[in-house]
């Protein structure tokens, strides 16, 4: 006769067992049962400490670029012929490192809030990113970031997100990124 505590422990551990294989998807393969032989290990993809560790540069929206109005044809400075007015406030960046170089993923929030005479649709905003190294400039790129404008009444708002900003790694901490609106040539 088999006793009640070894019968209570046994079932315990059957429950335990069944429980992990249907945490896991795969109840055999959980135990490597059932003649599917080794899986393939999954790729762990966390970051490691260096990455951590590793300098990133900074991002910051540019004060004097951060916004930009758009008026209707002839009516700069005019509040009533105020077609949009846009506007970035924070940014953020990723970045990873490889073979000398970083790579640098750059996003900044925004949004357009339309004017008396503003309408539904498209609007192509000019988007500055620029890189420094110290005082030189060593990139700037203009992107016309498309937002589209669904309703009048409200404020809508958007990302732009920039993923081709490369760098040097010169083992200096002195890099860093500005992003603003391209002003209009007068």
């Amino acid at each position: 006769m088999i006793d009640r505590k070894k019968l209570t422990y046994m079932a315990a551990m059957g429950f335990m067992l069944a429980v992990a294989g249907c945490q896991s998807g795969d109840g055999a393969g959980a135990l490597n049962l059932g003649g599917r032989g080794a899986q393939a290990q999954s790729v762990d993809n966390r970051p490691t400490q260096e990455d951590l560790l590793a300098y990133c540069p900074s991002v910051d929206v540019q004060d004097s670029a951060a916004i930009h109005p758009s008026y209707q044809r002839g009516g700069d400075g005019d509040a009533t012929k105020l077609v949009y007015q846009a506007s970035l406030s924070e940014a953020t960046r990723s970045c990873a490192h490889q073979g000398g170089v970083i790579g640098m993923t750059i996003a900044v929030a925004g949004r357009v809030i339309p004017g008396p005479v503003g309408t539904t649709g498209t609007i192509n905003l000019p988007i500055r990113v620029t890189v420094f190294q110290g005082s030189t400039e060593i990139s700037s790129q203009v992107y016309q970031h498309p937002v589209s404008i669904a309703d009048t009444a409200g404020a809508t708002q958007f990302v732009f997100t920039d993923t081709n900003v490369s760098v040097p790694n010169a083992g200096q901490q002195n890099i860093r990124a500005v992003v603003g609106f391209e002003k209009a040539a007068r």
